[in-house]
């Protein structure tokens, strides 16, 4: 009987499937290619490895021994029952995305600390005001809550700008790569916000991070502080964080995602005072570099699995990540 592997990433260009199908070929494997899920369907009933990123792949796929998606969030996989198989396994791609978010960050920063959306709103006019207070990152005091990749990745950035401090949550109390000036777990969060200038979230979406920045949260931060979410939008209290902004009493925030997405046309965040929006695109599959690395991880893990070893990058369905 044949092994079939299912590849149902529409961002791959050739070369990427050129080298997945070498890859397949060494270790016994036929992969099939689709730009989509309902194509890929007829060819689920006998998948043993299937590379795609929506729930529907393991829904359908009813031998399937390993799911690898291309997004490191894995929230849609986690539902009890889900996977027609229950013997397989989930593996994620974190780890790929760590530079284009990284980026994303500290252009959304600068971008606030800056004044940018108001200097285009000058230009806009037509104006030639030149004299806005502007912020630095330079000495500010920096909490990132989530030292993963993207975390670790954020840091190494933003210690270039000469921050006063960059501050780690996380539930470990370890200091990845010695990366942070401190670690502090989650148990301490109460005491380090009110002692933050921005705060970058770059959560997993699990039961824990759920409303983890709630509303009493939130008023813990200075009204002069900035956020940045590019993790989950469930880990903010989402109207909590409107008002705040519109009460004047945060300088800003940068959200790439939401409680809903899309997000709602009619929503009142649209017009939302001091808050830059971004429809989910800091870690999305439009950089080279991200998709290169989604595959070279792939790859190797496919050489663990047919070698009978561990995958690297399994998701626990205990902790969600």
């Amino acid at each position: 009987m044949s092994r079939n592997l299912v590849v149902a990433i529409a961002a791959l260009k050739e070369t990427h499937r050129e080298t997945i199908a070498a890859a397949a070929k060494q270790h016994g494997f036929t992969v099939r290619f689709f730009n989509s899920d309902q194509e890929a369907l007829p060819a689920l009933a006998d998948a043993e490895i299937v590379f795609g990123q929506s729930a529907f792949l393991a829904q359908h796929a009813p031998r399937l021994r390993w799911l690898c998606t291309p997004s490191a969030g894995v929230d849609q996989f986690l539902a009890p029952g889900l996977f027609a198989s229950p013997d397989a396994v989930l593996t994620n791609s974190s780890g790929a995305y760590g530079t284009t978010i990284a980026e994303h960050i500290v252009m959304v920063t600068l971008e606030m600390m800056r004044r940018q959306a108001d200097y285009n709103g000058i230009v806009d006019r037509r104006a030639w005001k030149r004299d806005l207070p502007i912020r630095s990152i330079r000495n500010s005091r920096i909490t990132l809550l989530g030292t993963g990749d993207i975390g670790q990745e954020a840091a190494i950035r933003l210690r270039a700008f000469s921050p006063a401090s960059l501050t780690g949550v996380n539930r470990s109390g370890r200091n990845p790569r010695d990366l942070f000036d401190r670690i502090v777990t989650q148990d301490f969060l109460d005491a380090v916000l009110p002692e933050t200038d921005l705060l970058i979230l770059s959560l997993p979406g699990t039961p824990e991070t759920a409303g983890l920045m709630d509303a009493r949260r939130l008023a813990l931060l200075p009204r002069d502080a900035f956020l940045v979410n590019v993790g989950r939008g469930s880990a903010i209290d989402q109207a909590a964080l409107e008002q705040l902004l519109r009460q004047g009493q945060l300088a800003g925030a940068a959200l790439d995602v939401f409680e809903q997405e899309p997000l709602d046309p009619a929503a009142s965040l649209w017009e939302c005072p001091r808050l830059l929006i971004t429809p989910h695109v800091a870690g999305n599959m439009t950089l080279d570099y991200t998709v290169n690395r989604i595959v070279a991880q792939f790859l190797e893990d496919l050489d663990r699995y047919c070698a009978g070893q561990p995958l690297l990058r399994r998701i626990s369905w205990q902790r969600g990540y």
